[in-house]
């Protein structure tokens, strides 16, 4: 029995951290349709910092594209069967607007049919530092039932490019979607298991 790709729905939000959101993309335009059906949606916000941080137009990603405003998008209800959400990067904004619920744009209202529908909602966090209304809104979504994975690289691989410490957070979010994509050396690994 064959098994169904995960229907997934990034979201990039407008904080500082596209170089990550520009990484998944890429990684995930490298899997077969069999394995990862990709959604795309940019908040307001995130179109300028995408401008400002990779300088290239949002325009040119290779995957189905919803404007933050189509509340027709597939992925606006549940019965569509979406399987994962991933918020990248998710601004201290967009969070809070997740924690209660506010669904006033597009990401809000597919975040909030991942929480509702038990499904898996990543929110890849870029901020510092935070103060006691971010990490109660953490907890608030985490309670919800997302998963909060702050966009903190790792060191003990010893990463030697921006993209190798990029794929430090990267291979995590696909690590937590249950996609089988290696970006780099694990913990405990020896130096021959290292691709």
């Amino acid at each position: 029995m064959t098994q169904s790709p995960l229907k997934l729905v990034v979201a990039v939000g407008g904080a500082s951290g596209a170089p990550y959101a520009r990484r998944l993309l890429h990684v995930l335009s490298t899997q077969p349709a069999s394995v990862v059906e990709t959604h795309l949606v940019f908040s307001k916000a995130a179109h300028q910092v995408w401008a400002e941080e990779i300088g290239t137009p949002t325009g040119d990603l290779p995957f189905k594209k919803w404007d933050a405003r189509d509340f027709g998008a597939p992925f606006a209800s549940g019965s569509a069967g979406f399987g994962a959400m991933v918020v990248i990067p998710c601004s201290m904004g967009g969070l809070a607007r997740i924690a209660h619920g506010v669904s006033e744009d597009l990401i809000g209202r597919a975040a909030d049919v991942m929480l509702k529908e038990r499904r898996k909602l990543l929110l890849v966090a870029r901020d510092t530092p935070l103060s006691l209304i971010h990490l109660e809104n953490m907890a608030a979504v985490t309670r919800a039932g997302a998963l909060v994975l702050p966009a903190m690289p790792s060191f003990y691989g010893r990463p030697q490019t921006i993209e190798a410490l990029l794929d430090t957070v990267v291979g995590r979010v696909l690590d937590h979607l249950g996609l089988p994509i290696k970006l780099g050396p694990r913990w405990g690994e020896t130096e021959g298991e290292r691709r």
